[in-house]
């Protein structure tokens, strides 16, 4: 599965209010740490001051936007503005009250005018594109004198750190303990059976806990999938095996994004390659402030082109 699908299949889930089987305690696959709440406060609290400078009853465009918080926090200060967000998962959930949102829109190609927007933001997602294309696209569809807010990933950030603990426990189970096979051979051999798997999968969450941690990736994995197993015995081996199927495939997905945001944290601390970027457009960075978790740990930096 590509990063599009993937990205997809996370938001298809709306991880805002449900999670998906194997997702982390904070719903979403685990994409923030567990202490998410003091993280939104910070993020809510740098866009409430992005604000004060976006011009009155402006357009604000948001790339990839995902389930438009960013969009809705401003919205909290500023009802006059006039708000859409855009992303390249073509699935996205139902968005906020007084905001639109476009799915299946790449940054590095906006089907937008120019001069469309006063203000361009992005909150974790101008990492992931291009960043010469999309600060080229974003100059373009911003009119003179608009603003642009970014927020984006440190790679010496608390989010990165968290996904890449994720990432060990999530590998070892699906790869090292080829969990599918597994529990695949247990269910369907002429001495398996449900309950076999089930143990099978009780098993490997025990170990898994006892590796990592007992909310680890490894433990809920395994244990949805030991649910999953006893769920679908009165349906037959096709439905628990379509379900395992279904779980893994799941926890795979999240090694795809964790990757992708490997890769962000990446283009995000070249910090000099995204100045060149909006300069070479006429586009000056203002501000840079750090976002912070209630500990004082910078999980975020804020840039502020104008």
């Amino acid at each position: 599965m590509n990063e599009q699908q993937a990205w997809g299949d996370f938001w298809a889930q709306d991880p805002r209010h449900k999670a998906p089987a194997g997702a982390g305690a904070n719903g979403g696959g685990g994409c923030l740490p567990g202490q998410w709440s003091g993280i939104e406060a910070a993020q809510k609290a740098a866009w409430h001051g992005f604000a004060e400078h976006i011009a009155e009853a402006a357009r604000v465009l948001d790339l990839a936007t995902g389930d438009a918080r960013a969009l809705a926090w401003l919205r909290e200060v500023r009802s006059d503005l006039v708000l859409l967000g855009v992303d390249l998962a073509e699935q996205l959930p139902p968005a906020p009250a007084g905001i639109t949102t476009q799915g299946g829109v790449p940054m590095e190609a906006l089907p937008f005018d120019d001069g469309f927007a006063g203000a361009v933001i992005s909150q974790f997602g101008f990492e992931y594109g291009d960043v010469a294309r999309t600060a080229a696209q974003i100059a373009r569809v911003l009119m003179p004198g608009g603003q642009v807010g970014l927020m984006v990933h440190r790679g010496d950030g608390p989010i990165l750190a968290h996904n890449l603990q994720r990432k060990a426990a999530i590998a070892w189970l699906l790869e090292d303990q080829a969990v599918l096979t597994t529990l695949s051979k247990a269910l369907t051999s002429p001495q398996g059976g449900s309950a076999i798997a089930a143990q099978v999968a009780t098993a490997l969450a025990v170990v898994g806990a006892d590796k990592f941690s007992a909310n680890s990736p490894a433990w809920e994995i395994a244990e949805a999938m030991r649910r999953a197993i006893i769920a679908g015995e009165p349906h037959g081996e096709p439905a628990v095996l379509a379900a395992l199927e279904e779980i893994a495939a799941r926890a795979a997905n999240e090694l795809g994004r964790i990757a992708s945001l490997e890769r962000a944290c990446r283009v995000a601390d070249d910090r000099a390659a995204i100045e060149v970027a909006f300069g070479a457009h006429g586009l000056t960075l203002l501000a840079c402030a750090e976002v912070c978790e209630p500990s004082g740990r910078a999980f975020a930096d804020f840039l502020h082109f104008a």
